[in-house]
C-alpha cells in the first residue's frame, strides 16, 4: 500500500495529462514509463514563472560560454513534511527577527524623541546616542 501512496500517479503533472486520456490506456502505463513521460512533458512548466530570466555569458579571455536560469513564482508543489517544517522555522525565524529589529527602533526614535525634548529620566546618566546623532548632523 506504501507505493501506493508515494507512487508517480499523485504527481499533479501526470495526474493532468493521465485525465486527458481514456481510462484503459492511462492506467496501462506503469511507474517507470510514467516518470520518463514526466521528464518529457514537465519541462513544459517552467514557462508558468513570474519571473524568467534566461541567458548566456561568454567571457572574453575564456572560450567557454556560461548560461544562467533565474525563475521565480508560486511554489505549487506539495511539500514534504521536512519542508513543511524547514518553511515554518525560516518564517518564525524572520518574523522574530522582524519583530526584534522593529522593536529596537521603535525603542530608538522613543529615545531620540526624549532626549530632543531635554527629558531626563535618570539625572546624570545618559547613554550617548543622543550625543552621537547630534553630531551626524554637524
Amino acid at each position: 500500500m506504501s507505493t501506493q501512496a508515494n507512487s508517480i500517479k499523485n504527481d499533479p503533472t501526470i495526474r493532468s495529462l493521465l485525465s486527458k486520456m481514456p481510462d484503459d490506456i492511462a492506467n496501462s502505463f506503469n511507474d517507470d514509463q510514467l516518470t520518463h513521460l514526466m521528464t518529457a512533458v514537465g519541462s513544459r512548466r517552467w514557462g508558468k514563472h513570474s519571473v524568467d530570466l534566461r541567458g548566456t555569458i561568454k567571457i572574453p579571455l575564456i572560450k567557454w560560454r556560461f548560461y544562467y536560469v533565474v525563475l521565480l513564482g508560486k511554489n505549487f508543489r506539495e511539500l514534504s513534511r521536512k519542508e513543511k517544517q524547514l518553511s515554518i522555522l525560516t518564517t518564525t525565524l524572520f518574523t522574530t527577527l522582524f519583530l526584534t529589529a522593529s522593536t529596537l527602533l521603535g525603542i530608538l526614535v522613543l529615545y531620540l524623541i526624549k532626549s530632543a525634548l531635554g527629558i531626563d529620566i535618570f539625572p546624570g546618566f545618559s547613554f550617548g546616542i543622543w550625543d552621537w546623532f547630534k553630531n551626524l548632523w554637524n
